[in-house]
């Protein structure tokens, strides 16, 4: 006897019309702070506080002085003002979200303000905002008057002469910043001579960056041939520091290096990267990059790129994870570091969420 033809499921088109659409390649995370999944407010990081004992910090967000790391030790030493930190972090969460969203409060008093918040203070105060009122926070904290762009040319056989041309043609269209990077590691001179001369044409002031080897990279600035530099990498754990033989006195000293021979000096940093190396320490994306930030401030950089770099796609796939990324910028101009709103790495298969991420930063005039 013949099967029955089974019945299809009565289903509108219009699903079949959502399943083809490009958001419906995006993964998401479940929350899991046990392993790092969490955009802001985890349930492991610090409650704020400070304890001050003969002008010097003894206990800052719960840590007593005798068990911090080495990024505890750099921010209590050359981040937080301890003449005034005590007063400060007296101060509601809340209300010192509200100072970030009154127009009747001037940006010098709260960047003041920030020098004297911890860590956890500082991630506890911005996540308290809206999308929209951390849009409007940033347009408010940014350090630079005029929004600037930066652009990369590169091209895939790393040929000087076309190298040249680009530049030139990204200096026409108006770009303050030209980064390159190269497809094999020992073009770096001969692309960073290339860009450098392209730069040079058609209008002064266009700064230029080689984004290669961090040693390299020096030598590079040092021999005159870029005007910025930006990777100095700086992360949130000390084990993520570890990793990279590296410390926050190191990427200092390193920091100072470049400033000495009059190159503008940004280090990098975003959410999701302590998560991707392993080594989160159970700390949510927010509260690590405020650590970040910190130290990036107490090292004295120009200003920082950060938010939407290698670990965007990571944050976005969290709940909460795009609005972090426009915490962590607002928290960055807070501190008033120039901020490069980083929009390296693609964050989403769907062109509504990635014009929805960028939209706020350009509304608000980040660089």
């Amino acid at each position: 006897m013949d099967q029955p033809t089974p019945q299809k499921p009565n289903r509108w088109r219009r699903f079949s019309q959502w399943d083809e659409r490009p958001l419906r390649l995006d993964n998401f995370a479940v929350d899991d702070p046990e392993n790092g999944f969490s955009a802001m407010n985890g349930a492991n990081d610090p409650q704020p506080g400070i304890e001050v004992e003969d002008g010097r910090i003894v206990v800052m967000d719960g840590v007593a002085v005798a068990d911090f790391d080495m990024i505890d030790m750099f921010i209590a030493r050359h981040h937080l003002n301890v003449d005034t930190v005590v007063e400060t972090m007296g101060l509601p969460a809340a209300e010192i979200a509200r100072m970030l969203v009154d127009m009747n409060v001037p940006r010098t008093e709260l960047v003041k303000l920030a020098h004297g918040l911890t860590p956890a203070r500082l991630a506890e105060v911005v996540a308290q905002l809206t999308a929209m009122e951390l849009s409007f926070a940033y347009s408010k904290m940014r350090a630079r008057k005029t929004p600037g762009n930066q652009g990369h040319v590169t091209n895939a056989k790393d040929d000087p002469l076309q190298l040249v041309a680009d530049a030139a043609t990204a200096v026409a269209f108006g770009f303050d910043e030209i980064e390159t990077t190269m497809r094999v590691s020992r073009n770096a001179w001969s692309n960073a001579l290339a860009c450098c001369v392209g730069a040079a044409v058609g209008r002064w002031g266009t700064l230029f960056q080689c984004s290669s080897e961090e040693a390299e990279e020096l030598q590079i600035g040092m021999a005159g041939f870029s005007s910025y530099a930006e990777t100095v990498s700086v992360y949130g754990t000390e084990k993520a520091f570890i990793d990279g033989d590296d410390t926050p006195w190191s990427k200092a000293f390193l920091t100072s290096a470049y400033a000495s021979r009059g190159i503008k000096m940004r280090c990098t940093s975003g959410a999701g990267a302590e998560l991707l190396m392993g080594f989160h320490e159970k700390k949510s994306l927010l509260y690590l990059e405020a650590r970040c930030l910190c130290m990036q401030r107490a090292m004295g950089a120009q200003g920082t790129q950060n938010g939407g770099i290698d670990g965007a796609p990571l944050a976005a796939s969290i709940a909460g994870g795009v609005r972090e990324l426009m915490a962590e910028n607002l928290l960055a101009v807070w501190l008033d570091l120039e901020c490069a709103s980083g929009n390296d790495a693609r964050s989403s298969e769907s062109e509504i969420r990635i014009g929805a991420k960028i939209l706020p930063y350009l509304i608000s005039g980040s660089d």
